[in-house]
């Protein structure tokens, strides 16, 4: 199993990454492999999400987001035995369900540390939701502030803090909190055989997430900012972004482990129905 990484170290590693002129990668894992593979590509960072699991077993991203299962305890589990044993040397972090009510979440972050997480993101977030759905989870105090109060406390009990958002508001929240890295949240990653049908453009995903940088940078402009989700499903298609706004990198799970192994898997086994064998001449 790596090792832990403190909040001050995670920092630094990351400012070195952007010191060298590199953007920083950061990849989901949903399971061993796609974390040890991802660590000897010579990613920054590593997050577990109950959505990995989802994605891993064939299913769309977006599962993580309803009640098929407990998202803190998939995180819990999906970490302790699969994938911070398979990595030796990059910080792991916990996407973390910032509203649960039904547990006393200084305790789970503590629990989190102990474990090895170097870190945490608000995942599954509220953000997600729009409409009526969002008004009913704010209206009974299930809302984003719980997430926001959730960054706060890992920041508090030694643990790398980063977010997902949607809105230059959410920005400002997480800002003021002191979280260390923000993650423009455009979409479901399109693309593949369970991803989002349909997603805005490179450019509208540009022009949104770099509102959303400016809005947090407004609040601490030294907070990192890396693009992720939408459009962007390739590295060409990632570069289109960073080059049009101020994001430091980009956070991949579907781009990263999902459709590089869709395509790789395909092929291979078209490569090996390719091949022929040799004819049994019968007496």
């Amino acid at each position: 199993m790596g090792h832990r990484y403190t909040r001050d170290e995670v920092e630094a590693r990351l400012r070195a990454v952007i010191s060298s002129g590199s953007p920083i990668i950061v990849a989901g894992a949903g399971n061993g492999l796609s974390a040890k593979c991802a660590e000897l590509g010579g990613i920054d960072l590593i997050v577990i999400y109950n959505s990995g699991k989802f994605r891993m077993d064939g299913l769309p991203s977006i599962c993580g987001l309803m009640p098929y299962g407990n998202a803190n305890e998939i995180v819990l589990e999906l970490g302790e035995n699969h994938v911070l044993p398979a990595v030796k040397k990059t910080p792991v972090l916990a996407g973390v369900c910032g509203t649960d009510p039904t547990r006393n979440m200084r305790k789970f972050l503590v629990q989190l540390r102990e474990a090895g997480f170097s870190g945490v993101i608000n995942y599954p977030t509220i953000c997600r939701f729009d409409g009526n759905i969002r008004r009913d989870f704010e209206s009974v105090g299930l809302g984003f502030a719980r997430e926001v109060e959730m960054i706060a406390t890992a920041r508090d009990v030694g643990l790398y803090t980063t977010c997902y958002i949607r809105t230059p508001e959410e920005g400002v929240q997480m800002a003021q909190a002191g979280v260390d890295l923000i993650v423009p949240h455009v979409g479901l990653t399109s693309g593949g055989t369970i991803g989002a049908g349909a997603a805005m453009s490179l450019d509208d995903a540009a022009r949104a997430t770099q509102e959303i940088i400016d809005a947090a940078r407004a609040v601490n402009s030294e907070v990192i900012a890396l693009a992720h989700g939408g459009p962007m499903e390739t590295p060409e298609d990632v570069a289109y972004v960073l080059a049009r706004t101020t994001a430091q990198g980009f956070v991949g799970a579907s781009s990263i482990e999902r459709l590089p192994v869709e395509s790789a898997i395909v092929g291979a086994i078209r490569a090996f129905k390719k091949l022929t064998v040799r004819s049994i001449k019968r007496s």
